[in-house]
């Protein structure tokens, strides 16, 4: 092998240029020319390739997003936009390719591999932590970590006014954020989408709580079934006519910032694990860190087995909340 790619697409998330940093260092340290994709899928069909070396990804380890931007390509998911791809890695003689992405960048590399023969190696990047394969992926901590730091300042002005706060964090289809935010921040309710029925629960815990207990915090997925913070909070008003009860939706803050220092470690075992894996022959799988670990998943199974919210954590945050 002499030639690789590298490329982020779909969703940024905090640590994918730590992962790049080591993608690229580690293909320069074994003499492979390695080309950053710009624009992920549609760079790759637009021929935004730029040759990249050890200077390239200088003072980049702590920065958010990603210095080779990201998109998400409605042609790529057409024949004739992924035969334009396959196209462009030939003509740059491009002999393997790291993804840094998440279930959507991993789904088009299935799909791309029935046009092309060329192997693609996956590094899970999205705040979401929603892949199978993996303990964390590349921007989890440091999401959770906003989150918390937020509803911390939140809980501030809750206590001051005696106020209900509901607060919105992302995840339309995985609750993790929600959950491992709710938790480290002491949260009286958590709402995800994995569980149903959560907000009758979560009503009668208000109508018990204690009398010397005025402020509350509840963390709320975007994609609970309850439909989100906003419809939460006329809930608790229905239930509640008496209650200060505010909203406040975190949004985007949680995909930037500096990642946190356990998620430059992990990106960076994961893109330098990414080429060895390439140079080993492995093909269209994804690396993860299991139990301190490197692991490899088939894409296939990356995207399909979506993991479920450990058990004790939820029996945990139902108790600690009371």
């Amino acid at each position: 092998m002499k030639s690789i790619a590298v490329f982020t697409s779909g969703g940024d998330s905090p640590g994918m240029n730590a992962c790049l940093r080591a993608v690229v260092r580690t293909a320069v340290y074994h003499k492979l020319d390695v080309y950053g994709i710009r624009y992920g899928y549609d760079g790759m069909i637009n021929g935004d390739f730029v040759k990249m070396s050890a200077s390239s990804v200088a003072n980049i380890i702590h920065r958010g997003g990603t210095i080779l931007k990201t998109a998400r390509s409605k042609e790529f998911m057409t024949p004739e936009g992924m035969k334009k791809a396959a196209e462009q890695l030939n003509k740059h003689s491009i002999e393997g390719v790291i993804a840094i992405g998440g279930d959507g960048t991993f789904r088009g590399a299935v799909e791309f591999r029935k046009h092309c023969n060329i192997p693609f190696i996956g590094c899970p990047g999205t705040i979401d932590n929603d892949l199978a394969g993996t303990d964390y992926t590349i921007g989890f901590d440091t999401a959770i970590n906003t989150a918390v730091n937020a509803i911390d300042k939140i809980r501030d002005t809750a206590e001051s006014h005696n106020r209900i706060f509901v607060v919105e964090v992302m995840g339309r289809d995985a609750g993790l954020i929600a959950l491992y935010s709710g938790l480290g921040a002491g949260a009286e309710g958590i709402l995800i989408p994995e569980t149903k029925n959560d907000l009758e629960v979560i009503l009668e815990k208000l109508s018990r709580s204690r009398s010397d207990k005025k402020s509350k915090i509840i963390v709320v997925s975007e994609g609970d079934e309850a439909g989100g913070a906003f419809a939460v909070s006329e809930k608790i008003k229905e239930n509640f006519p008496g209650a200060d009860v505010r909203v406040s939706v975190l949004g985007h803050i949680q995909r930037g910032g500096s990642p946190s220092c356990m998620e430059r470690v992990n990106a960076g075992r994961m893109g330098f694990a990414a080429v060895d894996a390439l140079m080993q022959g492995r093909s269209h799988e994804m690396i993860g860190i299991v139990k301190g670990s490197i692991s490899y998943t088939p894409f296939a199974n990356a995207v399909k087995l979506q993991p479920e919210p450990d058990a004790d954590f939820l029996r945990m945050g139902k108790i600690l909340s009371s």
